[in-house]
């Protein structure tokens, strides 16, 4: 069965912008903070940058026989660029995902769902009280409040906060296209779904653990360069 997907209208994003503006000033002082030796030993390549530029500044206030002072200076200046701006990138990636990971918090906290009883009516609860099995009807504009399977209907769903795909998909019962992630909204008609997840089994869960979780990996040329 074919149905007309809804066209969702892209519109900026002020509060992201807002956010990733707040990033700026915890990432300066991390810059800083990272000039720690014990922060630097994870790069061997930026400590030894980092103990050049030292022991070039170190000549610019002693200059040696046949240094040039204007020259140490102009040397340390750009090493030391070099380790801060390495820092100061390197921190606001992981303050990204730190705000990454809160802002998904954010959009899980006071959902409600409308749980099916086994009487057949339906009474609304808080998302968080859901356990696997439970049966609830999503209606459109209305966020689906966990991992899901659609036994029941036709719909669009908007996934952009998990997939980052602004296009809606369609789910329906049976098939391929039957599974349902939290914290996406329907955008069309409706659908009942089974509960198909446990609170904190959810990929929106473990979105979140990973994020928190994980520091920023090397790219391949950082680990060939501290080979």
């Amino acid at each position: 069965m074919n149905m007309p997907i809804p066209e969702i209208k892209a519109q900026p994003d002020a509060v992201a912008r807002t956010r990733l503006a707040a990033l700026w000033r915890p990432a300066l002082l991390q810059a800083l903070l990272k000039l720690d030796p014990r922060q630097l030993k994870r790069s061997p390549v930026m400590l030894v940058v980092a103990i050049t530029a030292l022991l070039t500044t170190v000549l610019c206030l002693a200059p040696a026989n046949g240094v040039t002072p204007g020259v140490a200076v102009q040397i340390a200046a750009w090493l030391w660029f070099t380790v801060l701006f390495a820092n100061f990138a390197e921190a606001l990636a992981e303050g990204r995902g730190k705000a990454r990971a809160d802002s998904l918090k954010a959009g899980s906290q006071g959902l409600s769902a409308r749980r099916r009883n086994p009487d057949g009516s339906f009474d609304n609860v808080p998302a968080v009280s859901l356990r696997k099995g439970d049966v609830v009807r999503v209606e459109a504009g209305e966020m689906i409040p966990a991992d899901a399977e659609v036994i029941e209907g036709i719909a669009a769903v908007n996934e952009a906060a998990i997939t980052g795909e602004s296009a809606p998909v369609i789910r329906e019962s049976g098939g391929d296209r039957s599974a349902v992630t939290g914290n996406t909204r329907l955008v069309s008609d409706w659908l009942l779904i089974r509960i198909a997840s446990n609170p904190g089994d959810s990929t929106l869960d473990r979105m979140i653990a990973l994020v928190e979780g994980a520091r920023r990996q090397k790219t391949p040329n950082e680990i060939a360069l501290d080979m």
